[in-house]
């Protein structure tokens, strides 16, 4: 067994690197072929990741759609869902969110040592809370996933939770949708922010595949030694 699942880093941004723009309602960068595309990927997976901020501002549901894919997923000896997994520094979680109260795989939340003990009495039986450190120890997170059998994770968001991957080298591959404009709010969220990442102009990753989907394009790279 591997020390940590293979990790599949999927996004939607803007041409200038924007995942959503500064007001109250969700932008919505993906057209119906690409949300279909995503839920064809995430019946791939074991588990599907979120941070808490992407949790409160989208309560998502975090679900395979598909019902021809659930069943697949049931034929292949599988849960028809994801177990899904959310990493918290604050502990700001609403027991009601849709990320706890749907599906019937587990719920795993990694909360920062402060919290897990006031969150895990907060959630009850809705979630499996554990004290992963101050702050959270992503390396620790990943083993503790691959012990449980998770071998393939799908990061969804947001920007600080896919920062926080890419500079830690945690990551195997991205899929990333560009949307055919431009945003330009310095105020909205970007795809990933400042830090000291792996890659570089002299350790670049590789571009494996460009999809065209409509107007949208998806870039599938590897990143670092592709561990698939």
């Amino acid at each position: 067994m591997s020390d940590r699942p293979y990790v599949l880093l999927s996004c939607a941004m803007s041409i200038d690197g924007y995942i959503d723009d500064a007001s109250p309602e969700r932008l919505r960068l993906s057209t119906p072929a690409d949300f279909d595309r995503v839920d064809a990927v995430r019946a791939t997976c074991d588990a599907i990741l979120v941070g808490a901020g992407t949790v409160r501002a989208d309560d998502p549901k975090l679900l395979v759609k598909g019902e021809s894919r659930r069943e697949r997923r049931v034929r292949q000896g599988l849960p028809p869902d994801l177990v899904k997994v959310t990493v918290t520094g604050s502990g700001d979680l609403d027991p009601d969110a849709r990320f706890f109260t749907t599906g019937e795989s587990p719920k795993l939340v990694y909360a920062s040592s402060g919290n897990a003990e006031a969150l895990a009495a907060r959630l009850g039986d809705r979630a499996e809370v554990m004290d992963a450190g101050d702050p959270v120890h992503f390396p620790a997170m990943l083993a503790d996933l691959a012990r449980r059998g998770v071998r393939r994770l799908i990061v969804e968001g947001g920007g600080a939770i896919h920062t926080a991957f890419l500079t830690q080298g945690l990551v195997d591959e991205i899929q990333l949708v560009v949307a055919p404009f431009l945003l330009g709010d310095p105020a909205a969220p970007r795809f990933a922010g400042s830090g000291v990442f792996p890659q570089s102009p002299q350790r670049p990753m590789r571009l494996e595949d460009i999809t065209r989907i409509g107007n949208l394009v998806l870039l599938r790279y590897l990143v670092g030694e592709n561990r698939g």
